[in-house]
């Protein structure tokens, strides 16, 4: 079966890797993204003699007429990030194909892998679906899931998914190769399902109030190599690292963000229903960077977070002394 292939970055190396070593698979193209050229995808293109092509808008016609000619059986998308519009999606005899880092219909959209860690989730899937012209609601043709350990992380988890969604876009080539494919509807598995949007910068910052193993998820969801938790600590803003769950918390009111213990592994800051270990943190320099990795230490009775009142007041108290300023100078 021959594929043109439209793909960028490590998720669609591996899966490329799997391709190319299947009998009865054969790629016949590749198409890099236009904003970043993958140069990894181009030493691939030459090593298979296939050409590499770059396009702005591969919704053309002019770019749509150029690949009939490659006579593709199937397009793939791996981390492609145009929109694909219907007269590239009904052009090859077995469809457009996408994988999916999400268990569709549910998490559908962007950032996944941080929103299933946020969530909490135990386990994550990946979906190979045909391409249409919605947000990942095309007929599903394979869907695979792995276990979502205790310790695992965003620095952890995408090797995995990047493993299972390369095997699994592998195994649904085949069975569309074979004729042994089935097409199963989104509606079939949640007849609403739900979309996930961009994590954007904001975003990272959070609330002591959320009860303790919200606060962990979310931790554990964007740390390292993503930007990290962020809160304040007086007038300076510091990234929380990495934390762990207190075994036998009790539950009990507080003052959510503040200091109520200490140890060999951290501190033990009060959350919206019981206490939360944070481990490692980091300071966060002008540009946002993480400057300085380290064993949080501070003193108990510490608060971590914005206290909106105390905002209040000092907001007050600058507006006052803005208004005795102008009063002042209008006598002059």
């Amino acid at each position: 079966m021959r594929i043109g292939y439209f793909a960028d970055g490590p998720w669609s190396h591996r899966a490329l890797d799997k391709i190319i070593k299947t009998q009865g698979l054969e790629v016949v193209f590749i198409v890099a993204r236009y904003d970043s050229a993958d140069p990894i995808l181009h030493d691939y293109a030459k090593r298979l003699q296939v050409p590499y092509l770059l396009h702005p808008n591969v919704n053309s016609h002019e770019f749509i007429e150029m690949i009939k000619g490659y006579c593709a059986d199937i397009l793939v998308s791996m981390s492609f990030n145009q929109i694909l519009k219907a007269n590239i999606i009904q052009l090859a005899l077995k469809g457009f194909i996408n994988c999916h880092a999400g268990a569709l219909p549910f998490y559908r959209g962007r950032n996944i892998l941080n929103w299933a860690l946020i969530n909490g989730e135990k386990s994550f899937g990946v979906t190979v679906h045909y391409v249409d012209e919605g947000i990942d609601t095309g007929d599903i043709i394979l869907q695979k899931f792995s276990e979502i350990g205790p310790d695992d992380d965003y620095a952890t988890l995408p090797d995995k998914a990047i493993s299972l969604c390369a095997d699994t876009l592998r195994e649904a080539l085949e069975l569309i190769s074979e004729g042994r494919s089935q097409r199963i509807k989104q509606t079939a598995i949640h007849p609403v399902g739900f979309y996930c949007g961009r994590r954007r910068d904001g975003d990272e910052w959070i609330d002591w109030g959320w009860p303790s193993e919200r606060i962990h998820n979310f931790v554990r969801a964007i740390t390292t190599p993503g930007p990290c938790a962020r809160t304040h600590l007086g007038d300076k803003i510091i990234a929380i690292i990495c934390t762990e769950l207190v075994g036998d918390a009790p539950l009990y009111i507080g003052t959510p963000g503040e200091v109520v213990g200490r140890d060999e592994k951290g501190i033990v800051v009060k959350t919206g229903d019981t206490t939360l270990r944070v481990t490692q943190i980091a300071g966060v320099s002008d540009d946002g960077m993480l400057a300085g990795k380290r064993l949080p230490a501070h003193s108990i009775g510490t608060r971590l977070g914005v206290n909106p009142w105390e905002r209040i007041v000092h907001l007050e108290k600058q507006l006052a002394k803005l208004e005795r300023t102008i009063i002042s100078n209008g006598r002059d």
